[in-house]
């Protein structure tokens, strides 16, 4: 990616792709991953072994320990204990954080819509036993998911300097 070209002012961080991390955007990747699950659910299923009910449990696991490091960050960027001295908050690590937090909304969008597209599938089969063992689990995943985006952009709002400009809700 290219540096933002200083004769054009006009250039800010959403037309570079630095801002925050959209909801629309992540909305996009669910529906359009949520379409191309439920297409390929539909012609494999049979396929399919089945599915346990904490398959999506992982999830759930991201979502809390992105949660513990919102808590770790926030305190930090909160009394301005970022720097590079011992015991502070290093600036790289908190932009390996922020690449942690972008990159898990969109883990947890694509697993929403992998989810939300298996769970429109198994809605659907009312007279097939396998589909009535497997939506528990795809609600599981369903919801793990969901707690992951959620995570994920509250970590990435915790990273905020507390004078940035673009910090007052930019969704």
């Amino acid at each position: 990616m290219s540096a933002p070209d200083p004769r054009r002012p006009e250039q800010d961080d959403d037309q570079t792709g630095l801002g925050p991390t959209r909801v629309r955007d992540l909305a996009v990747i669910a529906v359009v991953t949520a379409i191309t699950a439920w297409i390929l659910v539909r012609y494999n299923y049979s396929d399919f072994p089945p599915l346990p009910l904490l398959a999506g449990v992982v999830l759930y696991v991201l979502a809390a320990l992105e949660i513990v490091i919102a808590f770790v960050v926030r305190s930090r960027v909160e009394s301005r204990d970022v720097g590079s001295a011992r015991g502070q908050l290093h600036p790289l690590t908190a932009a390996r954080v922020l690449a942690l937090a972008k990159a898990s909304a969109i883990l947890g969008a694509i697993a929403i819509g992998v989810w939300l597209g298996l769970l429109a599938f198994l809605l659907g089969q009312h007279d097939l036993a396998a589909a009535d063992h497997d939506r528990p689990g795809a609600i599981v995943g369903l919801i793990g998911g969901v707690l992951l985006v959620g995570a994920a952009l509250w970590l990435e709002y915790c990273c905020r300097a507390p004078d940035d400009p673009s910090a007052v809700g930019d969704s």
